[in-house]
């Protein structure tokens, strides 16, 4: 029996201000896309079971585009598999705050879609001797987890953190509400454990997988981009498992847009100019140009002084050749000195906020972690450019 596992669709994503000629977001619709790859693949690849470990949508009221687009790709999918069992489970991007407001991803239950979204659930399928516990990233008490002993097949699926897994730079921002140690996973037990919410591919035991996003849709996409270097994976993409033979292979997804991060730029000891002709060798000596791609260049060790005068013209002229042109001007690091002289650090803007929003005083019924992750990631977004979406589209 053979499944293909997905998670973090984020369908409805926006960032930076460039549209389509239809009017649409262009990061909408470069996620779009890479969701009707993905579906692509999915079909071509012909499973049995097609698992989505979350956040099918960006916000819990997502755009009218975002919601026909996720409809007619799981109409499409469950027309061109019709023997597959197709199962979505709920992601905290997905979750309504009020239970009331009901769950978006209800819509696609007519399609043949199993939806799990405001409770865990256990779906039994005895003619093909396979269960699914299904957890949705919700708050409150989860259920034991605890295989079904009377089938051949169990899987787990299941959106949230495993305790210890993420990396330093996914740690202050978009924090799940289900956090799970990994002992109480209890990976061994399970035929395969499709975990969703994190946004790289990732092995966290033998048969237990993060299958990452489809897209760069997080605060910290060029964290996403050095861990995947690191891990030596090509980009996103999606899992196909085989549960009789074991089987494993991560399928990579044609990016809908290239993320360029530039070889930085040391800016210590030169002048406006030659830090000018630095940008400028960076930025032009790039494989394939900056046209339409998404692109950051870390300068460093720069004075204010010398940032404040440099060519501002030559800068419009890369915003417009790309998608989008992030200059990450960096100060050279101030170290005061401390205590009884030791060497100190001087804390990050980062961490400024997020102590000041944990110390904050909140009425009773905000709830802080929300607080805290929604400021985190307003400022990454007010750094990379990008705009802040409103109050209503983040209930």
């Amino acid at each position: 029996m053979r499944l293909v596992h997905l998670s973090d669709l984020h369908l409805g994503f926006r960032q930076y201000q460039r549209l389509t000629p239809a009017g649409i977001n262009q990061r909408e619709a470069d996620v779009a896309r890479s969701f009707q790859r993905a579906v692509d693949m999915t079909i071509a690849l012909r499973p049995d079971l097609v698992l989505v470990a979350g956040d099918v949508f960006h916000n819990v009221r997502p755009t009218n585009p975002a919601i026909l687009h996720a409809f007619h790709q799981f109409a499409r999918l469950t027309r061109e598999l019709p023997e597959a069992i197709v199962v979505v489970v709920a992601g905290n991007h997905d979750t309504p705050r009020a239970l009331e407001t009901g769950c978006i991803l209800r819509l696609f239950s007519p399609l043949g879609v199993q939806v799990v979204d405001m409770e865990p659930q256990r779906l039994a399928f005895p003619e093909r001797e396979l269960s699914i516990l299904c957890v949705p990233d919700i708050p409150g008490n989860r259920p034991a987890l605890v295989p079904d002993p009377d089938v051949k097949h169990n899987i787990l699926l299941l959106h949230g953190e495993v305790e210890g897994m993420l990396p330093a730079h996914a740690q202050s921002v978009d924090r799940a509400a289900l956090e799970i140690p990994l002992e109480e996973l209890g990976a061994a037990r399970w035929s395969y454990v499709a975990l969703g919410h994190y946004h790289v591919y990732r092995q966290v035991a033998p048969n237990a997988f993060y299958s990452g996003s489809i897209d760069y849709t997080s605060a910290n996409a060029w964290g996403e981009l050095y861990e995947q270097k690191e891990a030596g994976l090509e980009g996103k993409g999606i899992i196909e498992h085989d549960l009789v033979t074991g089987y494993h292979r991560f399928h990579p997804l044609a990016p809908s847009r290239v993320l360029a991060d530039l070889p930085p730029v040391s800016a210590k000891g030169l002048t406006t100019d030659e830090v000018d002709a630095a940008v400028r060798h960076a930025v032009e000596s790039f494989p394939g140009g900056i046209e339409d791609k998404v692109v950051r260049l870390i300068v460093r060790d720069i004075p204010r002084h010398v940032a404040r005068e440099l060519d501002h013209k030559a800068l419009r002229e890369y915003r417009k050749r790309a998608l989008h042109f992030y200059l990450d001007t960096r100060k050279p690091e101030a170290v005061p000195r401390t205590g009884d002289g030791a060497p100190g650090r001087r804390p990050s803007l980062l961490e400024i906020v997020r102590e000041q929003l944990q110390a904050r005083p909140l009425p009773a019924d905000l709830d802080r972690a929300r607080l805290v992750s929604l400021g985190l990631e307003y400022l990454a977004q007010a750094e990379q450019g990008a705009s802040i979406p409103s109050a209503a589209a983040l209930e």
